[in-house]
């Protein structure tokens, strides 16, 4: 199947799309990369080919590469093409779901390795965040999360005991802590921060990173109705994975 293929066979769905033509054009392309139809690195038809296989202006073609290549979708090279971008995994910054599920979504293998898991007293930080008194107790967990076999994510995470009481008794090889969280006590509002870090020893060990490689941590508070129910600390290695929100003006 040729790289013009896929566009082809989308024209009709493309026409029927609620959106601007190009942001319908942008659309379509994206989903011939997430799909697999058009791989990392491959060259990507011409503006001409685009313009006759959807029948639309050269001006809207020309927008929509442009706008996917400022979004790190494509790679444009004067004189040479246009072509698919090497993409990172990438995570939702602006909803939380589960990073085993936006692995598997990808078509990758999905692992992880538990670090620990045990109660822990609270501290006056965690206290705080949990709206309790230092000491009480909080279940605590650490796992690294592996896509294709290289760590993603260092994810670690403190647990309210009145809302998952049985926390400490999962065997989070079968699931993650999120799929247990979202069934034992679903999640009614978060807060995301996130931050350029870098890694220490221990967790360059664990996401096996140099000392001077950036990561992004997102610092990640949840509640069910007013009770927190985590606090999680979520890391990522920089150059593997990119954090992608999205919004809508009013």
């Amino acid at each position: 199947m040729s790289a013009l293929e896929p566009l082809e066979q989308l024209r009709s769905a493309i026409s029927s799309l609620p959106a601007p033509i190009y942001q319908r054009v942008k659309q379509a392309i994206i989903s011939q990369i997430r799909s697999g139809a058009w791989l990392s690195h491959q060259r990507v038809p011409s503006e001409t080919e685009l313009v006759n296989a959807l029948s639309v202006s050269r001006m809207t073609i020309n927008r929509a590469l442009r706008e996917l290549t400022g979004e790190g979708w494509l790679v444009r090279m004067q004189g040479v093409g246009t072509f698919v971008a090497e993409l990172k995994g990438h995570t939702a910054m602006l909803e939380v779901r589960s990073i085993a599920e936006e692995i598997a979504a990808r078509g990758h293998h999905y692992r992880n390795y538990m670090v620990a898991l045990e109660q822990v007293a609270a501290n006056e930080e965690l206290a705080h965040a949990f709206a309790v008194q230092p000491g009480d107790p909080l279940f605590y967990s650490q796992m690294v999360h592996y896509d294709n076999d290289e760590a993603v994510q260092l994810e670690t995470r403190y647990v309210n005991p009145a809302l998952a009481a049985d926390y400490l008794q999962q065997d989070f090889r079968l699931f993650t802590p999120h799929h247990y969280l979202s069934q034992a006590a679903p999640l009614t509002a978060g807060e995301h921060i996130v931050e350029a870090v870098l890694a220490d020893e221990t967790q360059q060990a664990l996401l096996e990173v140099t000392p001077r490689q950036p990561c992004l941590l997102v610092k990640r508070r949840t509640w069910h109705n007013s009770q927190v129910v985590t606090v999680a600390r979520l890391l990522y290695p920089g150059s593997r994975y990119q954090l992608v929100g999205s919004f809508t003006g009013q």
